[in-house]
């Protein structure tokens, strides 16, 4: 493992886990409904008081939702914290989180979204492997589809994930063979990150791009802040996960959201996929932000090379 780097222990049956909603306030009474999705794998599920919470667009002042979060990493008897859902908020509890205490108690920290503000403070601050997966809020919107469910098995054993165009429509924008660990997310929030003590790091990383409501001169705006910000040139590969509902609408003349991202990508040279079922996205493939993958731009494969939890 590269210095720093740490897997949390993995789930078994009976293990408490815990939801928060470190972001947004959502549908309590939905994400109840859902917990029984963590119910049927054997998991007894504390809700967070943040469920109930509504303070403006937030689960909550930013003191409270950073407190429930930092509660839920120093209990012993949470094994994990699963997020009740994105919107926005996320970033400005950042600067409230315990990260020694992370670093010192690893469990499994799993969303996506506005999350992936977390996932990168919290992958450079603590140095803990985390998961970009569906949340609650996905799972109340009926029976999740079995390749959503089917994520949540690499939180139970060790795994090395594997997807290729058998698994889904693969193009690779850029052909040839990338190893890195994987890092980022959701678009928006990895521009964000710049300029912050939690800064997208992507020196040598295979770096994830996702995306939901963002029309392609806004996308261009982000790559384009990232590329000038050397982050796409210092990674060493990508993935390219779902785009949804990011066609042009303001403006008449527009390229479209793939010939943005492609423009990009193929300017940075790095090996590239596009086309995974990953972010807003049905069904939502999980993967753990921080273990080293492969990706292969010419056979059209992702695989990891290590598990995202230990034994």
């Amino acid at each position: 493992m590269e210095h720093g780097m740490i897997r949390p222990p993995q789930l078994k049956a009976g293990d408490t886990v815990g939801i928060t909603a470190p972001a947004s306030c959502g549908d309590r009474e939905g994400i109840l409904r859902a917990s029984a999705v963590l119910e049927r794998l054997g998991l007894k599920v504390r809700i967070g008081e943040t469920l109930s919470l509504k303070h403006g667009y937030l689960a909550g002042e930013d003191e409270v939702r950073a407190a429930e979060l930092n509660a839920m990493f120093a209990d012993d008897e949470i094994r994990a914290v699963f997020c009740a859902r994105g919107g926005y908020g996320s970033g400005r509890i950042a600067p409230l989180l315990d990260y020694e205490a992370i670093r010192a108690n690893p469990k499994i920290f799993w969303g996506y979204s506005d999350i992936t503000f977390l996932h990168a403070a919290i992958g450079r601050r603590a140095g803990l492997i985390t998961f970009h997966g569906a949340m609650l809020v996905c799972l109340a919107e009926g029976e999740p589809h079995p390749v959503t469910l089917e994520g949540f098995g690499q939180l139970f054993e060790p795994k090395l994930l594997r997807v290729g165009r058998e698994d889904a429509p693969l193009a690779a924008l850029v052909g040839g063979t990338a190893y890195g660990r994987l890092a980022g997310g959701n678009l928006t929030l990895l521009a964000s990150t710049l300029g912050t003590p939690y800064e997208i790091d992507t020196r040598g990383r295979i770096v994830l791009l996702e995306d939901i409501g963002e029309e392609p001169y806004r996308l261009d705006r982000m790559l384009n802040q990232l590329q000038q910000a050397g982050k796409l040139s210092a990674a060493a590969g990508f993935l390219i996960g779902d785009f949804r509902d990011c066609g042009p609408v303001k403006r008449r003349e527009s390229f479209t959201a793939a010939e943005v991202i492609a423009h990009y990508i193929r300017a940075a040279g790095r090996p590239a996929l596009s086309g995974l079922p990953i972010g807003h996205s049905v069904p939502h493939f999980a993967v753990p932000l921080g273990a080293l993958l492969k990706v292969d731009g010419d056979e059209g494969t992702a695989q990891w090379l290590e598990p995202g939890v230990r034994p």
